[in-house]
């Protein structure tokens, strides 16, 4: 049976003014009841009880019946179901311990969206028409979607420069594992370049990224001088802002994802590091590694590729690539080192790539995760120094003074 895959198509369009009232009635309906739902939950929460989808989705019917709430029955009630789905999640994946606690949104910070089930749109001929109606929406195609493919869920949303988008779910045949590639490759970080590869290729950053900082700076500037009392001019500054930080971040996706996409076709296996921002003095977070990583990860899922992931915490740069010597220490500001053991001459972020490479290369084959090698070669082994700390903190000497479990 083949698989079917989703991938989700953006478009940008332009509502209508009874269309643009109408979503961001939407909008602040699904503020509300999130938030709503978020606050009972949490009141429960600390009587020790817990609240599920359904039981909010029982006051959710309740609350439409209050008269300082009639207003959420002059939206479609599919976006507000689907935010109490969405708190579902979010409270899953805090249980789970892979998030922290939802958080309330913000009118001003918090995304304004919505999303639409099959039941609350309408999509025939090409034209899409969403639930509270009548014309349907002015979308400019920038690409087709699948041919025969039908939406199964649509997102609708605008971002802090004013501009609408809709985002249609679809089945695309066209997602199928690529043929077995013999190329593996190591991507790594590095202070002067968005990214290293361990094939000796330095990928450069974006070429209009210093002059869309001036612009971006300047506008910032002009915004702190505007008093909360300017009214317009503070909000038209505001709006300046958001339009030049919305071009740098398409400009920054438009180059991820042919990157992204191109390592993807090449290479068969690909090893990065789990970077986080703050580890280095290079601008991580300029460099978008969390949405790089993100691309990565679904293309290769989409193509039948494999991404390993190293710990963050895993000597590369200081790990000689061609003997394994360990270097005592590496400031930053050494770029190239030569290995005591070996002689050889290390370009130090292509050195670290290529150690990426080798440590993810025995992930995928042994199925061992990756820790921090803290001693050279023919040292004690780290998880022997592990089971030596095990055994000194379980030993009866470790334990004096300190009750005994009931």
């Amino acid at each position: 049976m083949e698989q079917r895959r989703k991938r989700a198509f953006r478009y940008r369009f332009y509502p209508t003014d009874a269309q643009a009232a109408e979503l961001s009635r939407t909008f602040g309906c699904v503020r509300k009841v999130y938030n709503m739902a978020l606050a009972a939950r949490t009141q429960a929460w600390a009587r020790q009880e817990r609240l599920n989808y359904n039981q909010t989705s029982e006051m959710l019917t309740a609350w439409k019946k209050a008269a300082d709430l009639a207003y959420l029955n002059e939206v479609s009630s599919v976006p507000l179901q689907q935010a109490l789905r969405h708190l579902q999640a979010a409270f899953s994946s805090f249980f789970s311990k892979q998030a922290g606690y939802p958080r309330f949104k913000s009118r001003k910070r918090s995304s304004r969206s919505a999303e639409y089930t099959t039941s609350a749109f309408r999509y025939r001929d090409g034209t899409l028409t969403l639930a509270k109606m009548t014309e349907p929406l002015a979308i400019v195609w920038s690409r087709p979607l699948p041919e025969g493919a039908a939406p199964s869920m649509v997102t609708v949303s605008q971002d802090r420069a004013g501009r609408w988008f809709v985002s249609m779910l679809c089945d695309d045949p066209s997602l199928v594992p690529l043929q077995v590639s013999d190329a593996d490759v190591g991507i790594g970080a590095g202070p002067d370049h968005l990214m290293i590869l361990s094939t000796g290729e330095k990928v450069a950053g974006l070429r209009h990224d210093r002059r869309d900082r001036l612009r971006l700076a300047r506008a910032q500037r002009s915004l702190a001088r505007k008093q909360k009392g300017d009214g317009a001019n503070r909000v038209k500054a505001g709006r300046r802002v958001a339009r030049i930080h919305a071009r740098i971040r398409d400009r920054r996706h438009d180059h991820l994802h042919k990157l992204t996409t191109r390592l993807v076709r090449e290479n068969q296996t690909l090893v990065i590091e789990d970077l986080a921002p703050g580890t280095r003095k290079c601008a991580i977070s300029d460099a978008a590694w969390a949405e790089f990583r993100r691309m990565l990860e679904y293309k290769a899922s989409w193509y039948g590729r494999e991404v390993v992931v190293v710990d963050r915490f895993f000597p590369s740069s200081r790990l000689c690539s061609r003997c394994g010597v360990l270097a005592k220490t590496m400031p930053l500001a050494v770029r190239e080192w030569t290995c005591v053991s070996c002689g050889a001459v290390h370009d130090r972020d292509v050195n670290a790539a290529r150690n990426l490479l080798a440590a993810g290369l025995a992930v995928s084959v042994c199925g061992a995760g990756v820790r921090p090698q803290r001693r050279t070669p023919g040292g004690q082994a780290v998880s022997k120094q592990n089971a030596s700390r095990r055994e000194l903190r379980e030993s009866p000497s470790s334990a004096r003074g300190r009750k005994p479990k009931s």
